[in-house]
């Protein structure tokens, strides 16, 4: 049986300086520069029992769209124990890393090494889910709310620690379509989401007919790995996309530069409008496929016809879902619309797989005691200081920093793992007041906009507790 919740949630002693809600990557790495600054006590929560990396999409094969060096530490601090490199000479692999000159690493090696680091990384709490986050102006301090639980993830004990300041890293949820969410949990039907991808393979393989949905990086792996697996002539493999085309991502090295330091200073500086208007029409900067994913798939498709015949897989572009219904209670009815042509049809499948992408987790649940405090852009969306604070009321003296939130503020490299070092190195520098992670003067060779000498200009630490700063760095 399980043990009650305690009636009233038992603070600890002292306050924390830093404490972390949510165990991805992004607050890993904040975690692993902040472990050898002795001088702050941080602690970091998560609900799930241990950490875990898009395990639905950890395909055979599959590698990440960044390079090793964007692990949790390098780009901020080369010569941190919690390097990839030093992950890998821990496991004796480092000569076989070596001969086997790999610049883009499986993410089933990412994953390893961030649990790596998560299981001798000390101050992390999994099995704790964070229920509230308060500001306390009595104590000048932020409460944190918390469910401690038990291995089959029930409620365990209740409780609470008082910290000066919060990192936000919990990180996004699937995005499911209106017309398909009514069938998305159907037990019938399997209408999934990428991210339950591989705990559905095999139901998936087994059906007649699949539709995937999506033209991103994800969409174009499972269509390849469910080719593969298909026998020639008999795949009934059906991919659709809204975009005009499959697109291959925007990867030349300059167009690279928008995912630095120096381009995020200048997205962060633009009016709200044009930051508004600038990320859905950079897309393809990180939504659409690799290169060598694309090669993949062709060379697939094209070695199906090499003794005649075209293979039974159908490509299209251009084409949304108006809405989705039951037939016979073992089939999904897709209707579609090409946008170009005007046309409609109706495309009829036994299961569905949503490479529909990821939407940032609502917070305001999480955040409903700090929203007294909170400033709003004009779309009612939390204002975002340059160093990843959100902008609050001067009266509270604690900074609550964000990470992978901040899209609409500081662009496209928000989800981007190559930025994680970088930013979390800027948290700590403005936390501390100090530069125990000195940022460089120059990332990029564009100069983005004609004042681009003042987007180079080097970090000033400021210390969190200064708010009337704070809010002149946001207009």
């Amino acid at each position: 049986m399980n043990a009650a919740p305690a009636p009233t949630p038992q603070p600890t002693e002292a306050p924390r300086d830093l404490v972390g809600i949510g165990i991805g990557p992004f607050n890993l790495s904040l975690a692993a520069l902040a472990h050898p600054l002795t001088e702050l006590d941080t602690a970091f929560y998560d609900q799930r029992p241990a950490f875990h990396w898009h395990p639905g999409l950890l395909i055979d094969g599959a590698t990440l769209q960044v390079p090793f060096l964007a692990d949790l530490v390098t780009l901020a601090d080369p010569t941190s124990n919690w390097t990839f490199l030093n992950y890998l000479k821990t496991r004796e692999r480092l000569f076989p890393f070596y001969f086997a000159e790999r610049f883009h690493i499986q993410r089933t090696e990412y994953d390893a090494y961030c649990r790596w680091v998560s299981e001798h990384l000390p101050g992390l709490h999994f099995n704790h889910q964070v229920d509230a986050v308060r500001w306390n102006p009595e104590r000048t301090l932020f409460e944190v709310d918390f469910t401690q639980l038990d291995d089959q993830g029930e409620a365990e004990a209740l409780g609470r620690t008082y910290t000066k300041n919060i990192a936000l890293g919990v990180g996004t949820e699937p995005y499911v379509p209106d017309p398909l969410k009514p069938l998305a949990d159907a037990p019938t039907v399997p209408v999934i989401h990428s991210a339950d991808y591989l705990t559905h393979r095999d139901r998936l393989l087994a059906a007649d007919h699949i539709t995937v949905i999506g033209s991103g990086q994800s969409g174009a792996e499972i269509f390849l790995d469910l080719l593969r697996a298909r026998p020639a002539g008999h795949e009934k493999i059906h991919w659709l996309a809204r975009t005009e085309a499959f697109a291959p991502m925007e990867y030349s090295k300059l167009g690279l530069e928008h995912f630095t330091p120096d381009y995020t200073r200048y997205f962060h500086a633009l009016p709200e409008a044009e930051r508004d208007r600038l990320v859905p029409a950079q897309w393809q900067l990180h939504k659409g496929i690799d290169a060598d994913t694309i090669a993949a798939i062709h060379e697939e498709l094209y070695q199906r016809t090499l003794h005649g015949g075209w293979p039974d897989a159908t490509l299209t572009p251009g084409v949304s879902v108006r809405t989705a219904g039951r037939v016979a209670a073992t089939k999904v009815e897709l209707h579609l619309e090409h946008r170009q042509q005007g046309t409609r049809s109706r495309l009829t499948t036994d299961a569905v797989v949503l490479a529909t992408g990821y939407k940032e987790r609502p917070l305001g649940q999480m955040l409903a005691g700090l929203d007294p405090y909170l400033r709003r852009d004009t779309a009612e969306r939390p204002r975002i200081d340059e160093d990843f604070r959100l902008v609050l009321d001067e009266s509270v003296q604690g900074a609550v920093y964000v990470q992978n939130a901040e899209r609409h503020t500081h662009g496209v490299g928000a989800p981007d793992l190559g930025l994680a070092a970088w930013r979390s190195a800027t948290i700590l520098n403005t936390l501390t007041g100090k530069d125990p992670y000195p940022q460089p003067r120059r990332t990029a060779f564009t100069t983005f906009g004609l004042t681009g000498h003042e987007n180079r200009a080097p970090h000033t630490p400021t210390g969190a507790g200064e708010r009337g700063n704070l809010i002149k760095l946001v207009d």
